[in-house]
C-alpha cells in the first residue's frame, strides 16, 4: 500500500513537473514571437543600422535582456526574422513549382501565391529591408541569399528546364536568368514601397501581364479564373 501510494505520488509530480514544462516553453516562444514581431516593427520603421534593441524591447513588452536569451545579437534577430517569415512562404513555392501542370497554368498560379502569401502580408516589408539594408550589411543579404533566394532559384530553374523540354518557352534565357522570372515581384515590392502613393499599382494585373509576354496570351477568361483558384478572395 505504501508502496504504491509512493508510485502515484511519483507520476503526479511528473505529470505537474512535465504540465510546468510545456507552460514555460509556451510562455518562452510567445516572447519569443513577440520580439520577432517587434522586431520587424522596428526595423521597418528604422532601418537596420538605426533600429535600437532597447526599442524592440519596448515594442514587444519585454525586457531588453529578455532579448538576449533568444538571440545573440541584432544581426542573429534580423536572421531569424528572415528565415521565420519567409522560409514557410519558400517551402511552400518550392512544392509548388513541382506541379505536373502546363507552365502558363502554374505561372498564373504562382502570381496568386505571391499576391496572397508575399505582397498582401508582412513579408514584402522584410524583402525590402533587405533591398534597402543588404548593400550596407553584406552579411544579411548573404544569409537571405542562402536561406531564400538561392532555393526559389533552383527552384525556378528545374520549374523552367521541363518547360524548355515541354516546348512551352522558347530558348534558354530562362533557365540561365532565372532572376528575370522573378523580376516583376522584385518591381511590385519597391514600386509600393516607393511610388505608391503617387501611382497605384495592381499588383495582380502587372504580373499577369508579364505572364502574358513570357507565355503568351491566355487562351480565355475561364482558364485565368481556374488558375487563380488559390488565392481567390485575398486581393491585397
Amino acid at each position: 500500500m505504501t508502496a504504491s501510494i509512493a508510485q502515484s505520488a511519483t507520476k503526479s509530480r511528473r505529470k505537474a513537473a512535465a504540465a510546468g514544462n510545456g507552460a514555460r516553453a509556451q510562455k518562452s516562444a510567445a516572447r519569443r514571437g513577440a520580439i520577432l514581431a517587434a522586431a520587424l516593427d522596428e526595423f521597418s520603421a528604422q532601418g537596420f543600422a538605426a533600429a535600437r534593441l532597447d526599442d524592440v524591447a519596448r515594442r514587444a513588452g519585454v525586457a531588453k535582456g529578455t532579448i538576449y536569451l533568444h538571440f545573440r545579437d541584432k544581426e542573429a534577430l534580423f536572421q531569424e526574422l528572415i528565415r521565420s517569415v519567409l522560409s514557410p512562404f519558400v517551402g511552400t513555392f518550392e512544392a509548388a513549382l513541382t506541379a505536373d501542370v502546363p507552365a502558363r497554368a502554374l505561372a498564373d498560379q504562382i502570381v496568386e501565391l505571391f499576391v496572397a502569401e508575399v505582397y498582401g502580408t508582412r513579408r514584402k516589408d522584410v524583402i525590402r529591408l533587405i533591398v534597402s539594408e543588404g548593400p550596407r550589411f553584406p552579411h544579411i543579404a548573404e544569409f537571405y541569399y542562402r536561406e531564400v533566394l538561392s532555393r526559389i532559384m533552383a527552384a525556378v530553374r528545374d520549374w523552367m528546364r521541363r518547360a524548355q523540354a515541354r516546348g512551352e518557352v522558347r530558348g534558354d534565357a530562362l533557365v540561365r536568368f532565372p532572376q528575370l522570372v522573378g523580376a516583376p515581384a522584385i518591381t511590385a515590392i519597391v514600386w509600393g514601397g516607393l511610388f505608391e502613393h503617387l501611382e497605384p499599382l495592381d499588383v495582380r494585373a502587372f504580373m499577369h501581364a508579364y505572364v502574358d509576354l513570357v507565355f503568351g496570351e491566355r487562351a480565355g477568361a475561364e482558364e485565368r479564373a481556374s488558375a487563380e483558384g488559390i488565392g481567390a478572395g485575398r486581393q491585397p
